[in-house]
């Protein structure tokens, strides 16, 4: 099977030195990445400003920003059979990008923000994707109630959910723990391990939803 996955974070320009991004290592992108590969699996990795090394094997785009990202995966997508949106994509990027670095002058700042491309929600819809769809969601409450809502908007066969507030796992670190949040809420719980052995659980159990899809 072809996989295309998405993986670390975006960044936002604000100004010439400046930029929004969030916590986001990449990690479990690309060791879904390495798992997808050593299943035997074709796999085409779009991922975002990591300092990981590129996974042997594995075709790799690297973009920055959200709109970048967008447009990697749109011209993807379309040769893939699964994918996997592990990506921590900015929901916000600055209205404008200054062209010289903002002084520090005045005691307040105001920036404005606008959305930014809705990458897994255009899957279905706009890509026209009729694969095994993937999403993740990194929460601080309401985990299941959070994904279960993104699965049914964004058209997900599974939504991937993590609790990030939890110490230990998530974000700039080696372990992850999930919840697996399927259609008819059905759930499935994977605890704490390593995001390498989580990684070939998931890519193990993606390919076994292949019978959802004709």
């Amino acid at each position: 099977m072809r996989f295309l996955i998405t993986a670390g974070p975006t960044r936002e320009p604000i100004d010439p030195v400046r930029f929004l991004s969030n916590r986001s290592s990449g990690r479990m992108g690309y060791a879904l990445a390495e798992a997808a590969r050593d299943a035997g699996h074709e796999v085409v990795l779009v991922t975002g400003p990591v300092q990981l090394p590129e996974p042997p094997g594995v075709i790799v785009r690297r973009v920055e920003t959200a709109r970048q990202m967008y447009e990697a995966v749109e011209s993807e997508i379309v040769h893939a059979e699964v994918a996997i949106f592990a990506a921590a994509v900015a929901d916000y990027r600055p209205a404008s990008i200054q062209a010289h670095k903002i002084k520090k002058a005045e005691p307040s700042l105001m920036l404005a923000l606008e959305r930014t491309e809705d990458i897994l929600g255009s899957a279905r819809g706009r890509f026209g994707f009729r694969g095994i769809l993937v999403g993740f969601a990194a929460e601080t409450e309401r985990l299941i109630e959070h994904a279960q809502d993104k699965l049914t908007r964004k058209g997900c066969d599974l939504i991937i959910a993590n609790d990030v507030s939890q110490p230990g796992i998530g974000f700039d670190s080696q372990e992850n723990a999930v919840t697996l949040c399927l259609p008819g809420g059905q759930t499935v719980v994977m605890p704490q391990q390593e995001k390498s052995t989580l990684a070939r659980s998931l890519i193990e159990f993606i390919t076994s939803l292949g019978h959802l899809r004709p």
